[in-house]
């Protein structure tokens, strides 16, 4: 992987090679296709300052969200405002307005190659019936928000209302703290969270997470490599799919 080109990282802690991964194209032009991973925290101000930098500084001919891509109609709504970053929709709207000439698609869940992968992988795994469950209950819940955002997106496309489908995630800091505060903070929050996760979930719904976690990153890589094609490519996602995304585009 290089460095990241045109930005200078060692400039803020908020922007540096920790969480973010650059992959080259392949020679004799290495910036043809070259593909730029960026991960995030969800609403956190560090993850949208990132996520802003790396894609006015790369201008990218493409930008893949961690977003379903019927959900991409409304963060596109989120990003027209004037205010920097936007007041809805966090690091994805904020990445989206500052590609102001780039291609922007969903990679996410809920697609038809996701429930490909996930089937495939149930039936080569047979879990058991409440690890099954889990499963479909979490595709049900993610597939409707899916759509919530579709209707939302279109409301808003014939109307002024800008509906807002999540609720913003609440930090202990914002973007008007220290950079150093704001990166310190950032990191935290992604320990807790990991601590969270492996002391209070249950076996079954670690391994429905597990499997559906490894359907996703399988698509989202599949549609990484499609979209390195086209173009030079930044890539927002959770800093958890990060390290195995960059692995399986790296094999």
């Amino acid at each position: 992987m290089d460095p990241l080109p045109a930005i200078d990282v060692e400039s803020d802690p908020r922007v540096t090679g920790e969480y973010v991964r650059r992959m080259p194209g392949s020679p004799p032009h290495p910036d043809a296709g070259a593909l730029t991973l960026v991960g995030v925290v969800h609403d956190h101000p560090a993850s949208t300052y990132r996520v802003r930098q790396v894609v006015d500084g790369l201008d990218p001919e493409m930008l893949a969200l961690e977003l379903p891509p019927i959900s991409i109609p409304l963060f596109e709504q989120y990003a027209t405002v004037d205010r920097s970053p936007p007041v809805f929709g966090g690091e994805m709207s904020a990445a989206i307005q500052a590609a102001t000439s780039t291609e922007v698609v969903g990679i996410d869940r809920p697609t038809g190659g996701f429930f490909r992968r996930l089937g495939r992988l149930l039936l080569r795994e047979r879990p058991s019936a409440s690890t099954v469950r889990n499963v479909v209950s979490n595709a049900i819940k993610t597939t409707t928000h899916a759509v919530a955002c579709r209707i939302a997106a279109a409301i808003g496309a014939r109307t002024s209302v800008r509906l807002e489908v999540d609720s913003p995630m609440s930090h202990d800091v914002d973007r008007t703290d220290a950079p150093d505060d704001q990166a310190r903070h950032e990191r935290e929050q992604v320990r807790r969270s990991r601590s969270f996760m492996n002391a209070f979930r249950t076996a079954s719904r670690t391994r429905a997470s597990r499997l559906e976690d490894e359907a996703r990153e399988e698509e989202m890589a599949a549609r990484l490599r499609e979209l390195r094609e086209d173009g030079t490519t930044v890539a927002v996602v959770g800093i958890d799919h990060l390290e195995p995304l960059a692995e399986r585009l790296d094999h």
